[in-house]
């Protein structure tokens, strides 16, 4: 997931902050802030919890 991706799904899933991303997925905001910066890769099953949090609220609507 590119920082690029990562900030289209905060907004989608309606997070604002960094830190309201981190504590709703359980990680650091340091961490947060180092993929949005592109520094870390985000981990493929943080990418793969967005992308399926993403989906289902596509489906609820």
């Amino acid at each position: 997931m590119a920082p690029d991706e990562l900030r289209s799904a905060m907004r989608t899933l309606g997070y604002k902050t960094q830190s309201e991303l981190a504590t709703a997925i359980g990680v650091s905001r340091s961490a947060v802030s180092l993929w949005l910066e592109g520094k870390v890769g985000v981990p493929r099953p943080v990418a793969m919890l967005l992308r399926m949090l993403i989906a289902a609220q596509r489906r609820a609507y």
